[in-house]
C-alpha cells in the first residue's frame, strides 16, 4: 500500500508550507473547507488503517466502516462535517 500523499494533497501541503514560510505572520483561518475534500480524507483514511487506528468514541472499527462501504463511509463522512 502506498502511504505517500496524492499529488493534490501534496501540492496543498506544499502550498501551506510555502506560505507559513514565506509569511510567518500569516494567519490561515479557513482550512476547514480542506478537511472534507475527498482526497484529503480518502489519504487519512488510509493512513489510519495502516497504523491500525482504534475505535472512536462511536465504537466504529474498520470492520464496521468496510462493511458498510469506505466510500460511502466517507462521503457521509465529508456530508456531516460540511
Amino acid at each position: 500500500m502506498n502511504l505517500q500523499s496524492p499529488g493534490k494533497v501534496q501540492k496543498l501541503q506544499q502550498a501551506l508550507h510555502a506560505k507559513a514560510k514565506g509569511s510567518p505572520d500569516f494567519r490561515v483561518y479557513v482550512l476547514y473547507d480542506k478537511i472534507y475534500r475527498e482526497d484529503i480524507l480518502a489519504h487519512a483514511y488510509r493512513l489510519t488503517r495502516s497504523n491500525s487506528g482504534k475505535p472512536g468514541v462511536n465504537r466504529e472499527d474498520f470492520s464496521d466502516i468496510e462493511a458498510y462501504g469506505v466510500e460511502r463511509w466517507l462521503g457521509e463522512l465529508a456530508q456531516a462535517l460540511k
